[in-house]
């Protein structure tokens, strides 16, 4: 039986349908259940529904406490069977109670190659520096913001003339080459969590845009 996943979401859900892809083409070992925005208008509600998956909203602006949108979230995630969690764009820091009980069973994709440029405005960030390759990073997730073993990472160049967005763009579509992959691995127990570091014979993906 597929592995079934709760996606969450705050935005268009490009990664939500990079993983609703690979799962209908038989690419990914997982099964997406439920995807859930944290606000109103959330383009990945509409993708979900599209995809004839159930879409659920939880309002952050409805609940008056971090910990009652949080309960509020994992009672939804709950009464739809999933065993993991993906972040999908969902920007909202989860707290470690939360983190704590889905520990190694919650992903993450970060538009860096972690640990460089943790954070938000990533990008800008990568051009300022002059690194030569930047792209992002799927892990499972830790109470530390952007921290937690890595599951695949994937590089892209910084071209001549690129900008943040031109550069965004690259690694978005890196993003959804990854994503269904980790997903796939971890889905599939063709890795294990050893403490901190990701083990087994499939460990470290890296897939490289040149």
């Amino acid at each position: 039986m597929a592995v079934r996943v709760a996606v969450l979401a705050s935005g268009g859900g490009s990664n939500l349908q990079a993983l609703v892809d690979a799962c209908d083409a038989g690419r990914c070992a997982a099964r997406i259940v439920l995807a859930a925005a944290d606000a109103p208008g959330a383009g990945a509600l509409a993708r979900a529904e599209r995809a004839g998956i159930p879409a659920r909203l939880v309002d952050r602006g409805a609940h008056p406490t971090r910990e009652a949108f949080e309960h509020a979230l994992d009672a939804v995630i709950h009464a739809h069977g999933a065993d993991l969690v993906c972040l999908a764009g969902f920007m909202r820091i989860l707290s470690p109670r939360f983190v704590e009980a889905w520990h190694d069973r919650l992903l993450n994709v970060h538009p860096s190659l972690l640990p460089a440029f943790k954070g938000l405005d990533t990008h800008r960030r990568a051009l300022e520096t002059g690194v030569r390759l930047h792209g992002c990073t799927v892990h499972l997730v830790r109470p530390a913001l952007d921290d937690g073993p890595i599951l695949v990472q994937g590089a892209v160049p910084v071209r001549e003339g690129d900008d943040a967005a031109t550069l965004a763009a690259r690694v978005l579509a890196m993003e959804h080459r990854c994503y269904p992959l980790a997903l796939d691995l971890l889905a599939r127990g063709a890795v294990r969590i050893d403490g901190e570091r990701v083990a087994g014979a499939e460990r470290g993906r890296l897939l490289v845009d040149r």
